[in-house]
């Protein structure tokens, strides 16, 4: 039965007037980032991004994830609860209290029937080998600070990004930095559970467009 996936639905139902007050304080931001993570079609974001009210702008943005369904609805309570936006936004602490994990529990207790030693293991995992982490916001802007004007072609060949989201990144952001920096953002989302500092480095060291290990050797360093 689909009933729990629908309670990530429901929950952002409840509380879209709340977030329509704390969001429309910088919308753009929040576009971005859901963009980023590609939680919006591409006629969706164009759509959202055409509005001028920023209060209509989250209005849209809310109303766009909630009809994606409840996947889209799951990857709009993970980018609320992440520390960008938390800071960002001080008021969406609240979001931290609310009743429903962005896992629904019918699969949490699913995995805890069919696999108890993994729920043991993975939240005391320690040991990584180099690079094994997913890569995080610093190592990504570290790195963008080291790409120069190939940036597009480095994002189409080694990253395999679409041409169409290149030129939307280009438009988007005016700093050469954060255009860099958003189409990394934007692999590595895409990229999911793949996205460690390994994959990138590997990525980045291939072919024609490989960058100098010095500009890129920060993602297999250990914290």
């Amino acid at each position: 039965m689909a009933v729990e996936p629908a309670a990530e639905i429901q929950l952002l139902r409840s509380q879209k007037i709340k977030l329509i007050d704390i969001l429309s304080a910088d919308a753009d931001f929040v576009l971005q980032h859901a963009d980023s993570r590609c939680l919006l079609s591409a006629h969706g974001y164009q759509q959202v991004k055409a509005c001028r009210v920023p209060s209509e702008k989250v209005t849209d943005l809310l109303d766009h994830i909630i009809q994606r369904g409840p996947e889209a609805a799951r990857g709009l309570l993970e980018l609320l609860n992440d520390q960008a936006l938390q800071e960002t936004f001080p008021r969406l602490r609240f979001i931290k209290d609310l009743p429903v994990n962005t896992l629904s529990s019918g699969e949490t207790s699913r995995k805890r029937e069919t696999a108890p030693d993994l729920q043991e293991t993975i939240p005391s995992k320690k040991i990584y080998t180099k690079g094994s982490r997913l890569v995080k916001e610093k190592q990504l802007m570290t790195v963008a600070r080291t790409i120069g004007r190939s940036w597009r072609e480095i994002g189409r060949l080694a990253l395999d990004i679409p041409s169409v989201k290149l030129e939307q990144i280009a438009e988007d952001h005016s700093l050469h930095v954060e255009r860099v920096f958003a189409m990394l953002r934007y692999w590595s989302t895409c990229q999911r559970e793949k996205a460690t500092a390994a994959h990138l480095h590997s990525l980045l060291s291939q072919e024609d467009w490989a960058l100098p290990p010095e500009s890129i050797d920060s993602l297999l360093e250990t914290d």
